[in-house]
């Protein structure tokens, strides 16, 4: 049986944003369509196998600050397969765009809508701003 809790990692941005990641890629689904509101910002690296990351957003705010989207861009390129590559793209959009379809494995999703955002991934045990 599937443990009804599931361990998330949970970091503040420099804007004082919570940002959430999974510890594995099966830990997505929960993650994003469980713990996730409509309103955060969710955020994958690009075509590669990883772990997805939340940025909570309690207030609702139609764009967050983009030192706390690049931050977050870094931890989920960390969190991903493309962890040793120099940069990469970071797929993010708000959770309501993110669709499961009908007979996808675990962690697969669709994006109605996304922007991209090229980063360096950056562990965030680095202390201050990731960028």
């Amino acid at each position: 049986a599937r443990p009804s809790y599931i361990p998330v990692q949970e970091y503040r941005s420099s804007d004082g944003f919570t940002i959430i990641g999974g510890r594995s890629s099966a830990d997505n689904d929960h993650l994003t369509f469980k713990v996730a509101s409509p309103h955060d910002l969710w955020l994958h690296a690009a075509g590669r196998p990883g772990a997805h990351v939340i940025v909570r957003n309690p207030r609702r705010l139609a764009e967050l600050p983009e030192r706390t989207v690049r931050e977050a861009a870094a931890l989920a390129g960390w969190r991903s397969k493309g962890r040793e590559e120099k940069d990469l793209d970071v797929h993010y959009t708000f959770r309501r765009y993110v669709r499961k379809g009908k007979g996808m494995s675990p962690g697969m999703v669709m994006l109605r809508r996304h922007r991209t955002i090229r980063v360096s991934p950056r562990a965030p045990a680095s202390s201050g701003p990731l960028d």
